[in-house]
């Protein structure tokens, strides 16, 4: 209610006066709190392959409660809006000839090369989208700790070009979800990028490795790919 003094009152002070009297309660607020900038993104680390393997964290792996569903793949992708899940973006994003997209993201014709075997594939119908460290052996080397937003993003993430790769499904079978110490591509040729992304993917997702993993990880890091330069960004 206003004071019909202070009404009064005012109706008798000089114009300018009468008009910031009745601001003094806007004055006295307290200020606004201040925007709050943005988080700042990761930076990025570069590093030789010997040390980023010394950075690794030791710890046995535990695959209990794990299945395929602990992880939502695909999910819509970088692009909400374009019709295509995290998959045929990955798809699109690495085919040496882009193939034609019909309705519902289909993707017909392009061309593909295989990075794990070399091979030449046309026809998305004939690759898998692998996760370079399989969704299994995340499970075991941390991710069983996660939230579920956390480990959709890991099964989803186009942030790091080393975590999804388009490959045969014949070696992506061969794979599986086998660490360093059982399993790396038979050529020698890729073996040492192949130790350099597995090692990036871990640091950027804070992943564990157990100690027959670290053990082959740190011969191929002191040995053929000592030159092996490793680059990743820790995920958010």
């Amino acid at each position: 209610m206003v004071n019909k003094y202070l009404t009064r009152g005012l109706s008798a002070l000089p114009l300018p006066l009468a008009l910031v009297v009745p601001l003094l309660p806007l004055l006295l607020l307290p200020p606004l709190p201040a925007a709050q900038a943005a988080p700042a993104a990761p930076v990025a680390e570069v590093t030789t392959l010997a040390d980023a393997v010394g950075q690794l964290k030791v710890a046995e792996e535990n695959r209990a409660g794990y299945t395929t569903s602990s992880f939502r793949h695909w999910n819509a992708g970088e692009d909400a809006t374009d019709g295509c899940d995290t998959r045929a973006e990955v798809l699109l994003s690495e085919a040496v000839v882009a193939p034609t997209v019909g309705s519902g993201c289909g993707l017909t014709g392009g061309r593909w090369t295989s990075h794990l075997d070399g091979q030449e594939v046309t026809g998305a119908g004939s690759l898998d989208v692998a996760h370079l460290v399989a969704l299994g052996e995340a499970w075991d080397s941390g991710a069983s700790a996660w939230t579920e937003r956390r480990r959709e993003a890991y099964a989803n993430d186009q942030g790091a070009d080393a975590s999804l790769a388009a490959v045969t499904a014949r070696i992506n079978r061969r794979k599986a979800d086998k660490d360093p110490a059982d399993w790396m591509p038979p050529s020698p040729d890729v073996q040492c990028r192949y130790t350099g992304e597995w090692v990036s993917t871990k640091l950027r997702w804070q992943l564990t490795v157990d100690d027959r993993e670290l053990e082959a990880l740190k011969v191929y890091a002191e040995g053929p790919c000592e030159d092996t330069v490793v680059h990743y960004a820790p995920a958010v």
